[in-house]
């Protein structure tokens, strides 16, 4: 794997828990901040998964804006039903 050095600023309080954190998983901080932003990736990708996926059905079903927001009331309610 080719890396690349790149400078990055952090407030103190910030880059001291990072050092913190790198120290008691005894690691580096460069290896603390590569997994972050591998798990940060992942998660907007994730989302944007599950948005694109949301969008499809919308579209599916004919779905508007103003329909969800009493749509997901309904799920709530009966779904609340089922629990108690």
């Amino acid at each position: 794997m080719t890396t690349a050095t790149v400078n990055i600023s952090f407030p103190k309080r910030l880059l001291q828990a990072m050092d913190h954190l790198a120290r008691q998983e005894d690691r580096s901080r460069s290896e603390l901040l590569r997994e972050a932003a591998r798990l940060y990736i992942d998660r907007q990708q994730r989302w944007g998964k599950l948005f694109a996926f949301g969008r499809r059905q919308a579209r599916r079903l004919r779905l508007t804006p103003e329909d969800v927001g009493p749509l997901v009331a309904e799920y709530r309610r009966s779904s609340k039903t089922r629990r108690e």
